[in-house]
């Protein structure tokens, strides 16, 4: 039986050092020069601006399905070849091919104003049409019976489906300059507002993703909703429901002003034109470069991130970052260890944001990949300096990160917390996919940066949004970890810890189990 061992927290900083740039002298001895050389490298001869200029601006975000992803899957084929890296697509799968267009939406009435909105992804091309029509508000009935017999009245209307937020301002605005009486009252207002348009939802007898079917098969214009991020100006844009009218977000500062108009009995109306165009069922796929191993070229290591991206905004900091911050460290390991010891993998993966299914697909394609893999690094929580890194739930992880760590410069290790043995992903991004086998995937935990507010999902999530100190440093950190598990002449041990009893249960917490890859999406 395995040992069970309690989770600890070891900070590897010395509590008050100061943290010591490389160009301030030595933190280490002795000095390896492979180290040095990253450091040095990533200093001196960063790609990591260029490569966001690339991917962001001129590319965009990478909704799966879309011209966007298949023009970024070339774009990295080419740098690695560019680099002397062997890359490759892989295709795994199919998904509903979609191609976003224009989206311009107007309030014509009672004033003009151009809103800020957006089409959902994989909403419904409305060709060369603008739709004029005025609003509705969902009302409050008292059931299912009530919303049946009132839904024929939503025929050419659009329908808010949305509450009406109290406030724009983000928590911190409030706690900055509010009094605690208001801020208690603004709490106490959003809250009872929330559990009022909750009971209003379930009242229908549908739900957020059936009440959208049930709206176009009466007749309705078009779904109007604004899912605030809770920043100044932020909306998370997912996908739509609908199938023949368009399904629009307006941004919440705009969402109230109409909400407010409808209320009062202004009649506003408002004029769409959305464009997109439907590929029908399109390749879905990663993009997996290596460096060749030369004593154990059938040993792996690997670093991660997905590639896909929502299309609200670039996909900056979701999961651009990581996505950058793998390929400068492939880029840097060719030119200053071109010869590891083990293969060293990067995978970028499709279609995360519909359920960890590259990296799934992966671990099912691959089982003797994954077998023999050393370490997986996995980044996917935007674009800070990575803070935090657990042990995942292998009993012995302390023995050999906290070796591989030794290397990294202490400006870099001094900030990272670690917990050991931790608990495996249980499917927050790809490392879970990896962990699920008991292959050793390992998360690497990044500063906020405001990330779930203000660019996680959202129409914000865009280029003049990243850190590039900070990604400098995580290139610094994931390639030196890539060396120091590749040079290691030991294999690193994937025996499980036992799990601690959950206390909301009192059950035993068990291994996640792994789950299958969707390979055939969006198109049901």
């Amino acid at each position: 039986m395995r040992k069970l061992v309690v989770t600890t927290i070891i900070t590897l900083a010395t509590a008050g050092a100061q943290a010591q740039r490389p160009d301030q002298g030595p933190d280490r001895a002795p000095k390896d020069p492979v180290v040095e050389s990253i450091i040095q490298e990533e200093k001196d001869n960063s790609k990591l601006q260029l490569l966001a200029h690339e991917l962001f601006d001129s590319i965009g975000p990478r909704l799966v399905g879309s011209p966007q992803m298949e023009k970024a899957r070339d774009w990295a084929l080419a740098k690695y070849k560019g680099w002397g890296i062997d890359a490759q697509e892989q295709d795994w799968g199919v998904w509903r091919g979609w191609e976003r267009g224009i989206s311009h939406i107007d309030m014509v009435s009672p004033r003009v104003r151009t809103l800020e909105a957006t089409q959902l992804a994989w909403c419904p091309d409305m060709g060369n049409k603008t739709i004029t029509a005025g609003l509705v508000i969902l009302p409050d009935l008292a059931d299912s019976a009530a919303y049946a017999a009132w839904m024929p009245s939503v025929k050419g209307k659009f329908v808010m489906v949305s509450m009406l937020q109290p406030t724009g301002r983000p928590d911190d605005n409030w706690d900055q300059f509010g009094t605690a009486a208001s801020i208690q009252k603004m709490k106490d207002d959003r809250k009872a507002m929330t559990d009022a348009w909750a009971s209003r939802v379930k009242k229908t007898g549908y739900t957020t993703r059936t009440l959208p079917v049930a709206l176009e098969n009466a007749g309705a214009a078009g779904v109007v909703s604004s899912y605030w991020s809770a920043g100044f100006g932020v909306d998370k844009i997912f996908g739509a429901y609908t199938k023949k009218i368009p399904s629009i977000d307006v941004m919440q500062e705009d969402y109230g002003m109409l909400y407010r108009l409808v209320e009062s009995g202004a009649n506003p109306k408002i004029a769409v034109h959305v464009e997109s165009k439907e590929r029908g069922p399109v390749p879905t796929f990663n993009v997996v470069a290596a460096i060749r191993g030369t004593e154990k070229p059938d040993e792996y290591v690997m670093l991660s991130a997905h590639f896909d991206s929502w299309d609200g905004g670039s996909g900056a900091t979701d999961n651009g970052t990581g996505t950058l911050m793998m390929m400068e460290a492939m880029r840097i390991l060719q030119k200053v260890y071109p010869h590891p010891k083990r293969t060293i993998l990067v995978g970028h993966w499709g279609s995360e944001e519909e359920g960890l299914n590259g990296s799934r697909a992966f671990v099912e394609d691959h089982p003797d990949t994954v077998s023999k893999l050393q370490a997986l690094f996995n980044q996917d929580n935007g674009t800070g300096r990575v803070v935090s890194m657990s042990g995942q739930g292998y009993l012995h992880a302390y023995d050999y990160l906290t070796r591989w760590l030794s290397k990294v410069p202490s400006y870099i290790r001094d900030s990272i917390k670690t917990t050991f043995p931790g608990t495996p992903g249980g499917g927050g991004s790809d490392f879970a996919s990896f962990d699920a086998v008991g292959a050793p995937g390992f998360s690497l935990g990044a500063l906020n940066w405001s990330y779930f507010n203000y660019t996680w999902h959202t129409n914000r999530d865009t280029y003049d949004k990243l850190v590039f100190d900070d990604l400098s440093n995580n290139v610094v950190l994931v390639a030196i970890l890539a060396y120091m598990a590749s040079e290691d002449p030991q294999r690193a041990s994937v025996e499980k810890a036992v799990l601690p009893i959950n206390p909301r249960t009192g059950e035993q917490t068990k291994w996640p189990a792994q789950v299958k890859a969707i390979r055939r999406g969006g198109m049901d």
